[in-house]
């Protein structure tokens, strides 16, 4: 940034930032930076005393209206962030000005706080007005009325939104546009715009929506406004959380149109439909440990996310936790379980019926996206070589091109009503492609709908199921699943619980010796072995209606930590110890499995599903390649496995971490003399990471 300013400008920034330690003398907690000072002094065109007038203004009203603590983790901020009442879109006005967008009528006055409301804006300007093109460019404001109510109108709050902008905010406000005002707007128009200062005043206006392709081109505005615009929010709540974060997020890439036009899709016909009936679906844009549980105990209203708290997921519904002694639910064979002969002939959508599943009964090995001459790959010492030239931002870029590739399938049976409360996240849904159908219940619409994938393994179709961690009203379909698909393998990547938040809902009995009832089925613990950096739990499955039971192994890696990645010697061991005790678990199938010799899919799951669920199957297929003919590609290898669960590796440090895990198994494998070559940390002070 400063190589952009002239040396006025530097000795101005500089000047400012001496001011405001005078003034601030003895405070702790105050820390203004070069860019801080920047962003202010743009605003008053560097008139140090106007732009220090401002300062004091903004602490002021952050102050008053509590605002001097905006966590990128807070739970009621990222639920606010959902809405999208409140966005930058990626294009720009014909003067080059940034343009945010408040959308009255997504805002529901009595769900949230005044407060919550001008977090989530100063949360979105703060990220905007890091780029010193907006800086000087400045910003316009649509405040769009389209579809609006008097009940989503909020005087009190509009009045606050116009003194935070007008003179409490470094942003250079260029002009406001009403649109679509309906009639009974027009007397609180008049009292609004003595709010605006006198200069401005005349840049407040009420406009049409043909009138908006005056101000702005067509690529800059929302379908919905008459522009072509995709909606790209998620992405846009993902770069804010990575500036919130210190990630330094490189803020050209999200207003390139190209980027934005590849990254996501709307269909122009939904524009004004609820989140709940889109066809596809946006970018996620929250790492996995900080994603917000959606309440799971209310069914309806759910498009206009009534919730109003974290999700309650330790309150079962219907199941029992009780002792019970181990011959009820204990097999009389002696560890031999019948197969699924019997079970009902499904599959996933488009695929011709057979006798088992196409994840259990595939004996074909070359119907995988990941095979040996899938794509060129290159050997570890290459891999070694590449990474220490990419380092980390690098590969955090060539982790941000494969974000930006647009989703390869619909979510149409997710978009379902009936099957929208069996998501746990409003935005990570499952591909209508390649998602896990039950088997349907006589009677039940949608009773055929989880929210998994398959996704192959190397050499192997459908080697994994990848799904959401369950909540309560979804654990019978779970075991549905486990139980149609002889899954005899579970892998959780996440705790139940994760800093005072429900990741998961605790689906099996922990302790042993106990059981629960789900429906028809009784899930005994048959016993706990506990290791460093995880947990082995079997379980006998018992299914009332056949008289069945089948054995389950449980394996939940528990030293994830709640942000970054885990330690790669610790995800490696237990990666392994997966693979053995499925092989273990084949083994005792004997005939009662025909399929692939590495068995039925292993069922990954962490919180969404994608992010360390993703993260665990891209290694195991990277390292079965390795071990197989030599060479890996990771980037490919990702972008195959987002085609069929998408967005899987949710976070650029996750995509690092498939290499570092990669070259360490090579270390291991002897194919690497040591890793002390491998350098990830950029050269520079300044890097983007």
């Amino acid at each position: 940034m400063a190589s952009e300013l002239t040396d006025e400008e530097k000795k101005a920034i500089e000047d400012f930032i001496e001011e405001i330690k005078k003034s601030y003398k003895g405070s702790s907690e105050l820390s203004v930076t070069w860019n801080t000072g920047c962003k202010f002094l743009m605003a008053r065109k560097f008139d140090l005393k106007r732009a220090l007038e401002l300062y004091m203004s903004h602490q002021a009203t952050r102050e008053r209206e509590d605002l001097l603590c905006i966590q990128a983790n807070d739970p009621f901020l990222q639920k606010e962030l959902l809405t999208e009442k409140f966005t930058i879109l990626p294009g720009k006005d014909n003067s080059g000005a940034a343009v945010a967008l408040f959308s009255a009528r997504l805002h529901q006055p009595p769900q949230s706080t005044h407060q919550v409301v001008l977090k989530a804006l100063i949360y979105q300007l703060d990220t905007a007005l890091e780029s010193i093109e907006i800086q000087r460019n400045g910003l316009v404001f649509i405040y769009d009325m389209t579809g609006s109510k008097y009940a989503n109108f909020d005087y009190e709050l509009s009045i606050k939104i116009l003194n935070l902008l007008k003179g409490a905010y470094p942003a250079k406000l260029k002009r406001v546009l009403i649109v679509t005002a309906p009639l009974w707007f027009k007397a609180p128009f008049k009292i609004l715009r003595l709010f605006v200062k006198e200069k401005l005043r005349d840049r407040v206006s009420t406009v049409s929506i043909p009138e908006l392709k005056s101000y702005f081109p067509d690529s800059t505005l929302p379908q919905y406004l008459g522009g072509s615009q995709a909606s790209c929010h998620s992405m846009w709540v993902e770069t804010c959380y990575q500036m919130a974060t210190n990630q330094a997020p490189d803020l050209t890439l999200y207003f390139l149109p190209a980027c934005v036009r590849s990254r996501s899709y709307r269909s122009p016909s939904s524009s004004f439909e609820s989140e709940s009936s889109k066809d596809t679906i946006n970018e996620k844009h929250t790492t996995e440990d900080r994603e917000k549980e959606k309440e799971d105990d209310e069914e309806d209203d759910f498009e206009e996310h009534t919730e109003s708290q974290i999700s309650k997921d330790n309150d079962v519904d219907g199941v029992r936790t009780r002792k019970r002694k181990t011959s009820n639910v204990k097999s009389d064979t002696d560890g031999s379980f019948v197969g699924e002969d019997d079970a009902q002939d499904i599959g996933t959508e488009n695929t011709p019926r057979k006798k088992r599943p196409p994840s259990s009964g595939s004996n074909i090995l070359d119907d995988s996206l990941h095979m040996p001459d899938s794509s060129p790959g290159v050997d570890v010492t290459t891999l070694l070589t590449e990474v220490n030239s990419l380092k980390r931002r690098g590969l955090f870029q060539q982790y941000g091109s494969i974000k930006m590739e647009a989703p390869t399938g619909t979510f149409q049976n997710a978009r379902n009503k009936i099957n929208v409360p069996k998501n746990r996240y409003t935005d990570v849904l499952c591909y209508d492609h390649s998602r896990v159908v039950l088997p349907s219940l006589e009677n039940e619409e949608g009773s055929d709908y989880i929210n998994a994938n398959f996704v192959d393994g190397y050499m192997q179709k459908n080697a994994f199921i990848s799904t959401q961690g369950p909540l309560p009203k979804t654990f019978v379909d779970f075991w549905r699943m486990v139980w149609n698909y002889q899954v005899c393998v579970i892998v959780m990547t996440t705790r139940v619980v994760e800093r005072s938040r429900m990741k998961c809902g605790q689906y099996w009995p922990l302790e042993e010796e106990t059981d629960e009832e789900s429906d028809h089925f009784i899930i005994y613990n048959d016993g706990v072995m506990q290791y460093r950096d995880y947990r082995q739990t079997r379980l006998l499955l018992h299914n009332t209606q056949t008289g069945e039971s089948r054995e389950v192994t449980h394996l939940q890696f528990t030293s994830w930590p709640d942000y970054g990645v885990p330690p790669a010697t610790a995800f490696l061991d237990f990666l392994f110890h997966v693979r053995e005790v499925q092989a273990s678990a084949v083994s005792k199938l004997d005939k009662a499995w025909s399929g692939h010799p590495l068995g039925p899919p292993v069922l990954v799951h962490c919180s969404a599903g994608i992010g360390r669920t993703g993260t665990f199957i891209t290694v195991d297929i990277c390292l079965r390649r390795l071990e197989h003919c030599g060479t890996v590609d990771i980037r490919e290898t990702v972008l195959r496995v987002r085609s069929q669960r998408a967005f899987s590796i949710q976070m650029p440090d996750q995509y690092v971490f498939c290499h570092q895990a990669v070259l360490e198994h090579a270390e291991r494998m002897g194919l690497l003399n040591g890793l002390d070559s491998l350098t990830l940390e950029d050269d520079d002070s300044d890097s983007d990471l």
